[in-house]
């Protein structure tokens, strides 16, 4: 009795002819395959892991979290630090604050709730320079419209958040206009 195994060919050698066609082309070309779809795999891998970080990096902020800021400042120090926004490696702090700056300030002046706290967070972490010391978001229209302002900058440090509130009124760039 012969098993199947005896009745498979064995495969020619590099070199040789098939049909007309020499081997060592078709090993050729199924490596250039094997590796071009290597790259295209990892090519369309890589943005969906290097946005998903982008999405997360800011929630991995340092501090305490927005529903106990409350609870931290009414027993604290103006200076303490309450939370961190980061953008890249780098962070802006908000203290707890006093009426004039920081969390105690922004509560009072503008209101604080999570949307307050995803706002700041956005601006510092992917908005423009507002030429205030800050950061702001801006409208995707033309002209671009100012839609939430961060200044940084306090008596307690200069990597420290003053205020936020949202705005809607042209943006600060006066040729943003003239381009449109």
């Amino acid at each position: 009795m012969t098993s199947e195994v005896d009745h498979i060919a064995p495969l020619p050698t590099t070199g040789a002819c098939i049909e007309g066609e020499i081997l060592r082309n078709n090993v050729s070309r199924a490596a250039k395959a094997a590796l071009t779809s290597a790259v295209v795999t990892s090519a369309l891998l890589v943005p969906i892991a290097g946005s998903a970080f982008a999405e997360d990096a800011p929630r991995r902020a340092a501090g305490v979290s927005a529903e106990s800021i409350k609870d931290k400042c009414s027993h604290g120090s103006p200076k303490r630090v309450v939370r961190k926004y980061y953008r890249g490696p780098s962070y802006i702090t908000m203290r707890c604050g006093n009426h004039r700056w920081g969390w105690k300030h922004i509560q009072k002046g503008h209101g604080w709730n999570s949307t307050m706290d995803r706002k700041i967070e956005a601006a510092i972490w992917s908005g423009d320079p507002n030429g205030r010391g800050g950061y702001s978001t801006y409208s995707a229209t033309c002209p671009r419209i100012e839609k939430f302002r961060t200044i940084i900058g306090t008596p307690a440090g200069a990597k420290d958040l003053l205020t936020a509130y949202k705005v809607d009124r042209p943006g600060v760039a006066g040729h943003a206009a003239a381009r449109c």
